[in-house]
């Protein structure tokens, strides 16, 4: 079966982004498939394809994947404005590629809800199946945290996530709070599979060297968090409680912050005045990188800004990087990743906009190093046996790539 994927931010491992639809790619040439890749540049990605655009864009294969590059960057840093832009852009370009190149199914994953955009036109005009994938419930998060606030532009996403999800065959969600959130667009359940994202576990089994970053001592312990410094990662937190360690003498214990995107200037230049010298930064590193220093750290940070559609509603990536490294996580706001941390032992969950019980949990984690490790054991185990990347896309791929679709479910393949 050819498969025609639409993921905007699309990363290889290379990258010091997210890598699910590069190893859901690849798990669809494991089984027989083919796969044609549509996405666009990166700042923190890597697609793999090293040559020149011409007309916009560039194409060739990457580990057995046909990929489509268009030459439309995209960073965390940039504007709203110029961020939209580029959503539109993409989605406008990917559809003339739904419209003419040859497949038996599409899909296409979030963020930015526009991605939907190609499987619409698809499933509408040349009549195939469509398969959506939501990472993230629009406009529904930015709503919430105020990132867009005009009623216009509200009613319109809300009226292309209404029209995507009843145009898809089939929808994927990442967390229960998304599976609900598009049931509750009227779209049965028996349409809806949740597949969170996983623990890439290969990448831990034979760790080449464990890295600390400069400026950490041999007992220190080191809580790291790896991902976007933005706006919805609410890293002050992480600050604040740097702020109450020192103030209780606690330089022992450093925190690690690994990354880039539109906030991070803002929290050097606020660290820099907190004089928090228990706080370090460091630039992106390739994911392969990534996992000597998640092997050398202590705990891993689960930071996000305390937003309701948070709770249930994401399915953030360094959470399973941090248990397929057999790291304890720090969970600072409610929901479905709390639940499981306190159920499987596997770390701390406290409670949101609190700097004081953050700083709790992490001189508890310095102090009892016995229940760490104890900890650790539980967060690998938990990996191994709920959310192994393999056993989940080989689910995935069995939903993407289901028979024709019945007339049940509304369309002709």
């Amino acid at each position: 079966m050819r498969v025609l994927y639409f993921h905007q931010h699309f990363s290889t491992p290379d990258g010091a982004a997210g890598t699910r639809s590069y190893e859901m790619a690849r798990q669809l040439l494991r089984e027989g498939h083919r796969v044609t890749m549509v996405c666009g540049s990166y700042a923190q990605g890597a697609t793999g394809l090293a040559g020149s655009f011409s007309k916009g864009r560039r194409r060739g294969e990457v580990d057995g994947i046909d990929v489509i590059e268009f030459d439309l960057s995209y960073s965390n840093k940039q504007g709203f404005l110029a961020r939209a832009m580029a959503f539109l852009k993409f989605a406008l370009l990917s559809v003339w590629i739904a419209l003419r190149e040859p497949y038996d199914v599409v899909f296409a994953t979030t963020t930015p809800l526009t991605a939907g955009i190609p499987g619409i036109f698809a499933r509408w005009l040349r009549r195939k199946p469509f398969v959506f994938e939501v990472r993230d419930l629009w406009p529904e998060l930015p709503r919430e945290m105020g990132v867009i606030t005009n009623p216009v532009v509200l009613g319109m996403l809300s009226l292309l996530e209404w029209v995507a999800y009843r145009s898809a065959h089939r929808c994927v969600a990442l967390s229960p709070g998304i599976a609900a959130g598009i049931a509750a667009k009227g779209v049965p359940e028996d349409r809806i599979c949740m597949v969170p994202n996983g623990c890439d576990l290969s990448l831990f089994y034979d760790v080449p060297m464990r890295k600390r970053p400069d400026g950490v001592g041999d007992g220190d312990l080191v809580a790291v968090f790896s991902g976007t410094h933005g706006a919805a990662n609410g890293l002050g937190a992480v600050l604040d409680a740097a702020k109450v360690l020192e103030q209780r003498g606690r330089n022992d214990i450093k925190l690690v912050l690994i990354g880039d995107g539109g906030e991070k200037a803002a929290l050097v230049e606020q660290a820099a005045s907190m004089q928090l010298s228990n706080l370090l930064f460091m630039d992106p590193v390739p994911k392969r990188a990534l996992v000597g220093y998640l092997a050398g750290a202590d705990i891993g940070l689960q930071v996000l800004k305390n937003v309701p559609a948070f709770y249930y509603g994401t399915s953030p990536n360094k959470f399973f990087d941090y248990i397929a490294a057999g790291l304890p996580v720090l969970n600072n706001y409610p929901g479905w990743l709390a639940e499981i941390i306190t159920e499987n032992q596997c770390g701390f969950a406290v409670p949101a906009d609190s700097p004081e019980a953050f700083a709790d949990a992490l001189e508890q984690a310095s102090c009892d190093r016995p229940r760490l490790r104890e900890m650790a054991d539980n967060a690998r185990r938990l990996a191994e046996r709920e959310f192994d990347r393999h056993l989940l896309a080989s689910r995935w791929v069995a939903w993407v790539t289901a028979g024709q679709v019945s007339s049940r479910e509304g369309g002709n393949a």
